[in-house]
């Protein structure tokens, strides 16, 4: 069976595809509490009506593909939680099937539209630990070490139901490479796209250069799209220019609203603008991104300004400007 670029055709039409915004951000609206190791996976267990909610909000708002809350969803974690390791399995593919519910009302709701796609959420080794580690790397494993971690929920999610995986906010080579190791040698039909946090204009939160990580990437065709994700907004016309040439991928971005977090206070300072957000992204699309959302702090009033930066964006694509 050849291999499926499920983007292909969703990058053919448009300048840019929308991806969505946080999950966390919007739970906490909702009134969840996720003060906890497992974050927004904690909902899964406790109220998973709100996650389908979400994803319906996010598609609403335009995103044409929503990613599932399975970020903080690990055998490990969830053994913390008394859980056997088929009610940890469990658990993830309810999380792709909570999408694939929202993407279902959405297209009951709006039948002309075209179906979204849903991506499922890997979340590094460094989220388990649940230390902030994603954004420090020195996990001190190797390669081996992380594949043999990513394997069992890989394979889970792969076979979920979902469109593609969303391996997100990666902060070293090392963790890149042990997933493109696991699509290309086990799951050689399974679509992802891989996403580093960077700590600077040029280099990924370990200290590699970002334009050397993704150039590690290129050989492998299951991963269909690279960027970053969890970043400072004011970082990413940099690091866009910084992997020019690198990679012949297309470009994904999804950074943080641009608030900071104090980690003494746990809280966040600043106020998120969905205007200047979109402003900015008209950057990282001149930039090179070709799939353009949010992460930490946004929500669907980011993506719908998204959505009306597109669709003035839209008459130049389709003359081929």
């Amino acid at each position: 069976m050849p291999f499926h670029d499920p983007l292909k055709a969703l990058l053919a039409r448009q300048p840019f595809a929308l991806l969505d915004g946080a999950m966390a951000t919007e739970l906490e609206k909702r009134g969840c509490n996720l003060n906890d190791p497992l974050w927004s996976a904690k909902v899964l267990l406790e109220a998973p009506e709100l996650i389908r909610d979400v994803h319906l909000d996010y598609l609403r708002a335009g995103a044409d593909i929503i990613t599932t809350a399975s970020y903080q969803a690990t055998f490990e974690g969830l053994a913390g939680r008394g859980l056997e390791r088929s009610e940890a399995a469990a658990l993830m593919r309810l999380s792709v099937q909570l999408a694939l519910e929202a993407r279902a009302q959405w297209l009951a709701e709006a039948p002309q539209a075209a179906p979204p796609l849903v991506a499922a959420s890997v979340g590094p080794y460094g989220a388990m630990l649940a230390d902030g580690s994603e954004y420090r790397g020195g996990y001190g494993m190797s390669v081996g070490q992380l594949m043999d971690f990513h394997r069992p929920r890989l394979a889970v999610l792969a076979a979920a139901g979902a469109d593609l995986l969303a391996c997100e906010t990666l902060p070293c080579p090392e963790e890149a490479v042990a997933l493109a190791r696991l699509l290309a040698e086990e799951l050689p039909q399974t679509a992802a796209w891989l996403a580093f946090s960077c700590k600077d204009g040029e280099h990924v939160s370990q200290g590699e250069r970002l334009a050397a990580c993704l150039a590690l990437l290129e050989g492998t065709p299951q991963i269909v799209a690279v960027g970053i994700n969890c970043t400072d907004p004011a970082l990413l016309p940099a690091l866009l220019a910084s992997v020019r040439g690198a990679t012949g991928k297309p470009l994904l971005v999804y950074p943080n609203s641009g608030e900071h977090y104090d980690p003494a206070g746990k809280c966040w300072h600043g106020q998120a603008d969905a205007e200047r957000f979109a402003e900015d992204a008209g950057r990282w699309r001149e930039g090179g991104a070709r799939l353009i959302g949010g992460c930490c702090r946004t929500g669907p009033a980011q993506i719908n300004a998204l959505r009306a930066l597109r669709a003035a964006a839209q008459g130049g694509f389709a003359s081929g400007g």
